[in-house]
């Protein structure tokens, strides 16, 4: 039996509420199978109490004793290599009894803490190879709770649903190659506020639920009388409910046991694809899943054929995190545009619909007149501008609408556009994009140094550096006699993110097609920062001032809806979104130092109202702008580490006055113009069409 002490557990059935949450959590306890349960919720909703209460519910497991692994001691497949030769030599092996572990990974855990490593000390003292079990090890038949696993690095949760999905943990390490069993259940709780984490990796957690805390002022007051109850008496709390605990605990394991047997109808089948497909979910996870989750309720409630109910139940569980709403299609292929499909249906709005059109046509005319049509601002009346009245500097002015335009075709503007050079400083954070020095012990083994770091030990290059003088070191108990300047410590390196920040020009004189261009080499841009695990930002700037649409995040969904969603019109406000681009920049910065962030500003170069929203593009006051958009750069570009890109939007058919190639000399940046971008990508259409 496991003697290790265990502080007292609030019950699992005592929970009050979240009734979603608790039956996600016994159907992986019935089916670990079903890869784990992501809770998203507010703090202070019982999370981390279920789940602690959940593993004191189920039932203990027999394990062999003196494996740290805590292998099955009748199944070989559930056993390590060491076991499985010990089971078939016919050998009496030692078993005992315990609990079902808990086992917390922090979220500054290491590779070698999660996965294993190697036994320096033992090394040291025999001159031979010992495997150290880690996390996984442990966790082995148990549980693994993360807490904010969107916190977490990429690299770790990588490994975690990898070896959860396989069963098995292979660690390499200084020439060992070990292999264990490593089957848990994973669960990972996060608060959306935190931000949120990459699509495959949500795609990898089986069921997902959210939760909130109880609005029912009845409930409140029976949480907080049980919790009381269960603070000042522990012992009697749990012995009261002691009853209802093993009756919970039975009905897992007769769930268990009837589970192989429960079955499921073609039809049934084929009405769980149809779901897939009706909610447009990535491949066919989510298929195999509702599958295994439907047998898993039926089971639960002691049935041996799934029912309707039961279907309904896992979509539920399982859709929570894979569903794609029709109106933010997937990325891969978007289906047709919502608005032509409504416009059929209602005859009625087809007038309406044409009225629209119309306006929008000749407001982008307005929005197209070149560069001759800002010389002053009598020459552009104030309806020109698609904005509200607020925007103007005239009385009595109707508001006109603003326009929403679609996203043009992605232009390829990837890696000619986004180089980031080497890395030359050390930085935790991981990614796909610039390969860097890493000060923590992530990342792969490059090289050795005599320099004290990290204490992350080189075993082999420090073996090399002392073997030369042992024939004239004194001999000690050790096999190998190991001196200070003999250590060595590992150089990692790996691949870092990068923040991009967009800055676009919203403003009147962007008009139909340059702005449907420009949200087309946005959206270029933010899928190549989706595939280098960037993060992305957007701050537009229009009519009277600049406005941080979109914080720094990695979801491209999310940024792709804001994109989608921006409005254009009124006036331009260029010093207004590059000063809320270095102050957004500036808070990051000191937020985590080591990040590195680049600024892409997509305008056309027109700014026509200053800092104080009281200067407007007409005499001297134009210079006056200009100047405060170039001390602005001034700051921006003595900003260390950040590169700067700027996409020029202007027309050029219609004259150029090389503003944006201007406000690119001021900032350092490179220099892309959006029209030859469009004509590049035309010609790689057409070399592709002739083949």
């Amino acid at each position: 039996m496991d003697r290790k002490y265990r502080p007292p557990v609030f019950p699992f059935s005592a929970l009050v509420g979240q009734d979603l949450l608790k039956i996600a959590l016994l159907l992986n306890a019935v089916n670990p199978k079903l890869a784990g349960v992501l809770i998203r919720g507010d703090k202070g909703t019982a999370k981390s109490t279920a789940v602690r209460g959940l593993a004191n519910l189920l039932p203990e497991i027999e394990e062999v004793s003196d494996c740290p692994f805590h292998c099955h001691p009748y199944n070989p497949s559930q056993m390590c290599e060491r076991c499985a030769q010990r089971f078939a030599s016919g050998e009496k092996i030692p078993t005992r009894t315990s609990r079902v572990r808990v086992v917390d990974l922090p979220l500054n855990a290491t590779e070698d803490r999660l996965v294993g490593s190697i036994d320096f000390e033992h090394a040291l003292k025999t001159g031979r190879k010992k495997f150290l079990p880690g996390i996984l090890a442990e966790a082995n038949r148990g549980i693994i709770y993360i807490d904010e696993v969107n916190l977490l690095e990429d690299h770790l949760v990588d490994i975690l649903l990898d070896t959860a999905a396989s069963g098995v943990n292979l660690a390499e390490r200084e020439g060992i190659s070990f292999c264990h069993p490593a089957e848990y259940i994973l669960i990972a709780t996060m608060n959306p506020e935190e931000g949120d984490i990459r699509p495959q990796f949500l795609d990898r957690f089986g069921l997902c639920v959210t939760i909130a805390g109880l609005n029912d002022p009845a409930s409140r007051v029976e949480i907080a009388l049980l919790r009381e109850e269960f603070d000042r008496n522990p012992e009697l709390f749990l012995n009261s409910w002691k009853p209802s605990e093993d009756k919970l605990r039975e009905r897992i394991i007769r769930a268990r046991e009837l589970l192989g047997r429960v079955g499921i109808s073609p039809a049934q089948l084929h009405q769980i694809s149809k779901i897939s497909l009706h909610h447009f979910v990535a491949g066919h996870r989510s298929d195999l899943l509702m599958e295994k989750a439907s047998r898993t309720i039926a089971a639960l409630e002691g049935r041996s054929q799934v029912m309707a109910r039961d279907m309904e139940l896992a979509a539920e569980l399982v859709l929570a995190h894979r569903a794609r709403n029709i109106a933010e299609p997937s990325l891969e292929k978007r289906p047709q545009e919502q608005s032509e499909g409504s416009a059929e249906k209602n005859p009625s709005e087809e007038g309406k619909n044409a009225a629209e059109e119309t306006g929008r046509e000749k407001s982008s005319g307005a929005g197209e007149q070149g560069e001759s049509g800002d010389q002053s601002s009598t020459e552009r009346s104030p309806q020109s501008y698609p904005g509200n009245a607020e925007d103007f500097s005239g009385k009595g002015q109707a508001p006109s609408q603003d326009q929403v335009f679609k996203i043009g075709h992605p232009l390829s503007v990837t890696t000619r556009d986004l180089r980031f050079a080497r890395d030359t400083l050390k930085r935790n954070q991981s990614g796909r994009r610039t390969r860097t020095r890493t000060s923590n012990r992530t990342g792969r083994y490059v090289r050795a140094t005599s320099q004290r770091l990290n204490n992350d030990l080189a075993l082999d290059a420090t073996l090399r550096a002392s073997a030369p003088y042992q024939k004239r070191r004194p001999k000690t108990h050790l096999a190998v006699n190991i001196q200070e300047p003999d250590i060595r410590e590992k150089i990692r390196m790996k691949k870092t993110s990068n923040l991009l920040l967009f800055v676009v020009d919203a403003s009147g004189s962007m008009g139909t097609k340059l702005m449907s261009e420009t949200k087309g080499a946005i959206f270029a841009l933010l899928l190549e920062a989706y595939q280098k695990r960037d993060r992305v930002g957007l701050i537009a700037f229009r009519g009277m001032k600049a406005e941080l649409l979109l914080p720094p995040t990695n979801s491209i969904e999310l940024a792709k809806k804001r994109l989608e969603e921006l409005p254009t019109g009124g006036k331009t406000p260029l010093g207004h979104g590059l000063l809320t681009a270095y102050q957004t920049l500036d808070r990051e910065l000191r937020r985590e130092p080591d990040l590195l962030p680049m600024l892409i500003v997509v305008t056309d170069g027109r700014a026509n109202v200053g800092l104080d929203r009281g200067k407007y593009y007409e005499g001297p006051q134009f210079g006056e702008i200009y100047q405060e958009i170039y001390e602005l750069c001034g700051l921006i570009k003595n900003k260390q580490k950040l590169r700067s890109l700027v996409i020029d939007a202007e027309e050029k058919r219609l004259g150029s006055f090389g503003r944006s190639k201007k406000l690119a000399q001021a900032l350092e940046a490179k220099y892309v113009i959006l029209e030859e971008l469009v004509k590049d990508e035309i010609l790689k259409t057409i070399e592709s069409e002739l083949g």
